[in-house]
């Protein structure tokens, strides 16, 4: 009978979630997904040296934030999820919680003759290291030293006995085959043999905390949790031996997931991993929220740098996948359709962050003009702009309809790639000018351009009725060829009594926007600045 499909992301929470990691999540969530399966978030907190306050929230926060949501595991509240059925087989999902199931699994190892326990201390350790090394050789703990140090391989029982009873400055180490060539599968880089000779006999289990190292503790959790295959970072590779052969021990073949080791995130310019220092060099975040580190370090996320988290994941998605054919942009659903893990590369992926801005703007051209006003409204407030009801503009008290905005919004979209662009290209639509850029002033406001530009103004303060942008342009148009009038210099000069600078949106887009009567006083206000 085929399994189900179940998968599992288990980051440790020992700082703020790299874009890296967050893209292994994608990857399991969109494999699982697409089979019809669960995604399970577990948390691998066994490192309590390394643990950082705050850090599993931000995991929990960074994923939701992407839509990807565990159909098992830890909420945004920090509680375990939700099932229909109300059951929770497989919890607790926070490796602390599970303490007690680990050491029945490695004591087993060790009367199964497959681990041992070891009593060296760290002091006593590191004095081997430092003597090899003095050497020019590598201090390797496995097949070719174990029998040379305090274990209970060499030690007698009754000392062993003791030792395990007195102190606690000892592990449970795996022991490795002295020559045996450990044949695996790769669902992305294919057969992979490894002699286990030259592999070292990691500790899966230590007294002093009473915890397992991450070995141990992953094998047993993916073990009971069901999963089905293994999706995670190239880094774990070195380790996949000792994983088969821990499955093999505890007698788990028949059950053991099959895996697929993700290539790396490179940096822009292709020279190793992707790095925050990369990020705060370069002017980019590394990760999707911003963090604040405990001791007030505070890091750039692509939330607060105005990325869409659509943007963000289809970015992500094809940061080494791609569909087979030339399509870019897929929603969260498409790319749950579309996924595939042999189309995933062995290499490295290089990160561009010009990309990532592209992804953003054809994003934001994707939203309607609705949802880009109701994104801006908050930048607006921000700048001390009120926004209401309708389609009313009232420049002197700073007060706008939710209608204007959107109009706004619909002429400036394909121009920004962030929302909080609109300002920086827009906000001469919501605050009169009362500044003027000086070297275009010195370039277009001229007398021979001026009494042009006051004259048609004055034109343009007469037409009767609504003003409507094409009836408006062709008047316009219309007037200055009559009189053949230089067009970029007339223009321009206007422009610039409009917004307080020659570029900007076109004079009709503006006038009409704008209204009549703010028309005629920003042009008075100019004429009265920068005289005529």
């Amino acid at each position: 009978m085929e399994r189900k499909t179940r998968v599992r992301f288990a980051p440790s929470p020992t700082g703020p979630l790299h874009m890296g990691g967050v893209r292994t999540a994608l990857y399991n969530y969109l494999f699982a997904k697409q089979r019809g399966g669960d995604f399970v978030l577990r948390i691998e907190d066994t490192d309590s040296h390394r643990f950082v306050p705050g850090a599993e929230a931000y995991i929990i926060q960074a994923l939701t934030w992407c839509g990807i949501r565990p159909d098992e595991g830890v909420d945004e509240n920090g509680q375990v999820v939700s099932v229909p059925s109300g059951r929770h087989p497989h919890a607790p999902y926070r490796q602390s919680e599970r303490k007690p199931i680990y050491r029945q699994y490695a004591e087993q190892l060790v009367r199964d003759g497959y681990a041992y326990y070891a009593f060296d201390s760290a002091e006593e350790l590191a004095a081997l290291r430092a003597e090899m090394e003095a050497k020019g050789q590598t201090f390797i703990y496995n097949h070719s030293t174990r029998e040379k140090l305090r274990n209970s391989l060499t030690l007698p029982a009754g000392e062993c006995a003791r030792l395990l009873e007195e102190t606690t400055d000892w592990t449970v180490r795996f022991k490795m085959p002295a020559d045996r060539i450990v044949k695996m599968d790769d669902m992305i880089r294919g057969h992979v043999e490894v002699n286990s000779g030259t592999l070292d006999d990691k500790v899966l289990w230590k007294r002093a905390d009473e915890l397992p190292t991450y070995h141990l503790a992953n094998i047993v959790d993916d073990h009971l949790m069901e999963i089905t295959e293994v999706i995670r970072g190239e880094e774990w590779l070195p380790s996949l031996p000792l994983h088969y052969l821990l499955y093999e021990a505890f007698g788990w073949q028949d059950t053991m997931p099959r895996f697929a080791h993700l290539s790396l995130l490179l940096k822009p310019d292709g020279k190793g991993k992707l790095s925050k220092r990369d990020g705060d060099k370069m002017g980019f975040p590394v990760f999707p929220l911003q963090w604040t580190s405990p001791e007030g370090e505070v890091s750039r996320g692509y939330r607060e740098d105005g990325y869409f988290p659509e943007a963000f994941v289809n970015l992500l998605a094809m940061l080494g996948w791609n569909p087979g054919d030339e399509r870019e942009l897929f929603t969260l659903d498409e790319l749950v359709e579309a996924f595939s893990i042999d189309r995933i590369v062995k290499s490295g992926a290089r990160f561009n962050p010009e990309k990532a801005k592209w992804y953003n703007k054809e994003y934001l051209r994707r939203r309607s003009p609705e949802q880009l006003a109701d994104d801006f409204i908050p930048i607006l407030e921000e700048k001390g702009i009120r926004v209401t009801e309708g389609d009313g503009k009232d420049f002197a008290g700073g007060c706008f309809g939710k209608e204007y905005v959107r109009k706004v919004v619909a002429l400036i979209q394909e121009r920004a790639t962030f929302v909080k662009d609109f300002w920086d290209i827009a906000s001469y639509l919501f605050v009169s000018p009362t500044e003027y850029v000086e070297k275009d002033a010195a370039k277009f406001w001229k007398a021979e351009n001026t009494a042009l530009a006051f004259e048609l103004a004055a034109h343009i303060g007469a037409m009767e009725g609504i003003w409507e942008k094409e009836s408006f342009e062709a008047d316009v148009e219309n007037y200055i060829k009559s009189r053949e009038w230089p067009m970029g210099k007339v223009m321009n000069c206007l422009r610039l009594a409009l917004v307080g600078a020659s570029s900007g949106l076109g004079i009709a887009d503006i006038a009409c926007l704008i209204g009549r009567e703010e028309f005629i006083r920003r042009v008075d206000r100019a004429r009265n600045t920068l005289g005529a």
